[in-house]
């Protein structure tokens, strides 16, 4: 068995790696953004680990029979064509970004609850802001109701967190009528069993979801059915000043449409890890608007990111080589 990996391997990392798969041949340290490079070594190997998938795989890896990747979305694999190979199988590293990202939508919701983004940009402006307006618009977490767009690992992580501040969760799923997640999950994280949700809706229920939450926290996988899930029509619906977190990818919500609820009002703000396009156009009305949190995708960033999808594959590569199914299985039909 041949394990191609596009990144350089730590001495721990090769050993679970040899270990789990009774000693594979591992070729790492590759560029995926160079696949001249590695056409030697995909001509035979029979598992790739990568961020990025080259394109034309199934002429360039006729032996291949799966590829983990190391992040969560799928599309740009997809997009490259990886399932032009009938028999590839393709798993991704869900799981390991839901405390990170669990933690940035918390920080996202108490940054708009204490208006902690007025006095940043009044900071950069030398400008000190009056107490006054503070005592009219900050409130608390508790009691309010987060709306998770996508009750995945890194939405149940969130519901975990919410619940402690004393909010109420509503959750949207594909299938609101099985609430168990059987992806990988570290230990004490997330709400496998889905306990946490007072109520649950599917796709075609969105619009009562938005009428019924505070914070609307969409953690959704771009696919097409997803793509502009939230929109004119359902902003119209929402709370009077309600806040939009995104931390799935940009094309989920139509942009436009977003841009227009912030500036009448209709919403009261959004944090947006995510954008279209990405980076985001300097020329766009997003920059400027003052109730709008910006950051550059890297919700799911942190220490130790390479350890943790490192350890998802390897427990996937023990049921490999067992013969067992695996977990974070990318559905052919869905997309994800």
């Amino acid at each position: 068995m041949k394990i191609l990996v596009t990144m350089r391997l730590t001495e721990r990392q090769r050993a679970l790696i040899q270990e789990a798969s009774g000693g594979a041949e591992i070729l790492d340290g590759f560029n995926p953004f160079e696949p001249d490079k590695m056409e030697p070594a995909l001509a035979d190997c029979d598992i790739m680990v990568t961020f990025r998938t080259p394109a034309d795989l199934a002429h360039k890896a006729p032996k291949l029979k799966w590829i983990h990747l190391m992040s969560a979305g799928v599309e740009h694999a997809l997009a490259a064509g990886v399932f032009d190979n009938p028999n590839l199988l393709l798993t991704n590293s869900s799981g390991i970004h839901g405390t990170t990202i669990g933690e940035y939508i918390i920080g996202s919701m108490l940054a708009y609850a204490h208006q902690i983004h007025l006095p940043l940009r009044a900071q950069v402006r030398h400008e000190w802001l009056p107490n006054r307006y503070f005592m009219k618009t900050v409130f608390d977490l508790r009691g309010k109701t987060a709306g998770i767009v996508g009750y995945g690992s890194i939405g149940r992580e969130t519901a975990r967190l919410a619940q402690a501040f004393g909010m109420e969760v509503l959750a949207l799923k594909r299938n609101p009528h099985d609430h168990a997640d059987r992806g990988w999950c570290a230990p004490g994280v997330g709400d496998p069993q889905g306990l946490i949700p007072k109520r649950w809706f599917g796709p075609e229920q969105r619009l009562d979801l938005i009428r019924g939450s505070d914070f609307i926290i969409v953690t959704l996988p771009l696919t097409p059915d997803t793509r502009h899930f939230l929109g004119a029509a359902e902003f119209a619906e929402a709370r009077p000043r309600a806040y939009v977190v995104n931390v799935g990818r940009g094309e989920v919500i139509d942009q436009d449409a977003m841009i227009e609820a912030l500036r009448s009002g209709k919403l009261g703000g959004a944090g947006l890890d995510v954008t279209t396009p990405e980076p985001l156009d300097g020329r766009s009305p997003l920059w400027d608007i003052e109730n709008v949190l910006l950051t550059p995708h890297i919700s799911g960033a942190k220490q130790g990111y390479n350890d943790e999808a490192c350890e998802v594959f390897v427990e996937n590569l023990r049921r490999f080589v067992a013969g067992r199914p695996l977990l974070n299985l990318v559905d052919r039909a869905r997309g994800y």
